[in-house]
């Protein structure tokens, strides 16, 4: 008999001591050696991209293979190509005029905690930015995942070993349970916490450093300038991208009231079902548990497959179910964040309504997090920019892509921090840099105006009234 919390606690502290000691030699590694070999593990991740992507959705169940592969490319390819210069080993900058020194220091052994809904991808990425700022990494797998998250680790290792680098630099653990999950991040020195609110506020009362991200229930504002087909195109592109798996994808759809009858008719025109009745009933029913948490049974899930499950029939080819909603709370499912293919739709009078909806709607589970808008009025853009409790505010751009950097100029990440108002140590999207200290070496500038002790005349006793003025006179300036 083996108790399986007792063997995970132990597992997790043997792989740090291991990657402790791995990370301590691949300290002494430059950047030009580490460049190489995380473009060498990038390479070898597009080249698995699609393989990896099939597990995944095999194995949990969310998303589309297609999609899955792409996020794969995301956090491998295009993060290359967007750290390739940055410096992130040795000495940083040098500012001669100023005379400071700065230099990058490696946290040491980070704890990633990955989730079931972007399982290989976020491996991949934990894995490259921890290793180009010189860190080992130790992964948690969620239960559900736990196959492609190894498999993706295993080709990591694989490519770690060609180029000579200690494989436990990357490594995962098999027996992952609560009670090895705690231990991880109590013997880890950072925690990298992608996952669902729980986990996060784990991570954060742990004791050891942490960098988590919250929840995302992303309002979508099309304000009456708006471009309406252009934006329904963009907003379905993103809520059905990997079958809304993405923190980042839209939850709501917010429109003016003179122009709802247009946006609308837009929506239903690229497969957007509206429910009602007894229909809106049945879906409801299925939407979450009986706590109030999201059913995990309709996450990463294609509309027709939520129809099928809560016993209603839809046309064929929906690939959204929405309702138009009254309210916001605990009584309103759908004003919640909704992992997988439904949207709430709200009308209002105009931008300033909006803009209260839409701070209801963050507060409602995703504050801090992001915000989508639609609109060619700079006015309006400006004020929600000024005003909402978000991290990233994406404009005229599908939410999901313009969030993780595919279709905006923001990092391509899949850890997307949510800033002190969201419980996040971090607004950024997570990069190379967050998981690095700086050591700052100051020298003097030679402008001090500390005054010498009087010389001492030769054959007489130091001079103790030159002494004591001197004393008074260095006070005064003090004061």
């Amino acid at each position: 008999m083996v108790d399986k919390d007792l063997l995970s606690m132990q597992e997790a502290r043997s792989l740090v001591r291991a990657a402790k000691k791995a990370q301590a030699d691949f300290a002494q590694y430059d950047q030009e050696h580490v460049d190489a070999i995380v473009k060498a593990i990038a390479e070898e991740a597009v080249a698995h991209a699609e393989c990896l992507a099939e597990l995944a959705v095999e194995e949990t169940g969310f998303g589309k293979v297609q999609d899955k592969k792409v996020k794969n490319i995301l956090a491998s390819e295009k993060l290359i190509e967007a750290t390739k210069d940055m410096k992130t080993i040795g000495v940083l900058h040098e500012d001669k005029a100023h005379k400071v020194v700065e230099i990058a220091v490696p946290m040491g052994v980070i704890a990633g905690i990955i989730p079931s809904t972007n399982p290989t991808s976020t491996t991949i990425y934990k894995s490259i930015i921890s290793l180009k700022s010189g860190n080992a990494i130790v992964f948690t797998p969620h239960p559900s995942a736990k196959k492609c998250i190894g498999k993706t680790v295993e080709m990591i290792r694989g490519v770690l070993k060609k180029c000579g680098v200690c494989e436990d630099m990357v490594s995962v653990m098999s027996v992952p349970t609560i009670q090895g999950s705690g231990e991880l991040m109590k013997v880890a020195d950072l925690i990298l916490a992608t996952g669902g609110p729980g986990m996060v506020k784990a991570a954060y009362s742990s004791g050891t450093p942490a960098l988590g991200v919250g929840a995302g229930n992303v309002p979508a504002y099309i304000e009456r300038s708006a471009d309406i087909e252009d934006a329904i195109t963009k907003i379905m592109a993103s809520k059905t991208f990997d079958n809304g798996t993405v923190c980042a994808s839209e939850q709501s759809i917010i429109t003016d009231a003179c122009i709802a009858d247009k946006v609308k008719a837009t929506l239903m025109a690229q497969g957007g079902y509206f429910l009602e009745g007894e229909k809106l009933d049945k879906v409801k029913a299925v939407m979450e548990r009986g706590n109030g948490s999201m059913n995990p049974d309709i996450v990463g899930r294609s509309a027709e497959y939520i129809a099928k499950l809560a016993g209603i029939e839809v046309p064929h080819g929906t690939r959204l179910l929405v309702s138009t909603e009254k309210g916001v709370g605990p009584k309103y499912p759908f004003s919640k964040e909704k992992l997988t293919q439904l949207l709430a739709f709200y009308v209002v009078e105009g931008w300033h309504e909006a803009c209260e909806l839409c701070h209801a709607l963050l507060e409602n589970g995703g504050v801090g997090h992001s915000l989508s808008i639609h609109s060619h009025n700079e006015d309006v853009i400006r004020e929600f920019g000024m005003k909402k409790p978000v991290s990233r505010m994406l404009v005229n751009t599908p939410s999901t892509h313009g969030a993780v950097g595919l279709s905006t100029s923001l990092f391509p990440s899949l850890t997307l921090g949510c800033g002190a108002v969201g419980g996040s140590a971090t607004s950024d999207n997570v990069t190379p840099l967050n998981l690095m200290n700086v050591r700052r070496i100051a020298y003097d500038l030679g402008t001090t105006t500390c005054q010498k002790a009087p010389e001492k005349t030769e054959g007489t006793n130091l001079d103790v009234q030159a002494i004591t003025a001197m004393i008074v006179e260095q006070l005064k300036q003090m004061a």
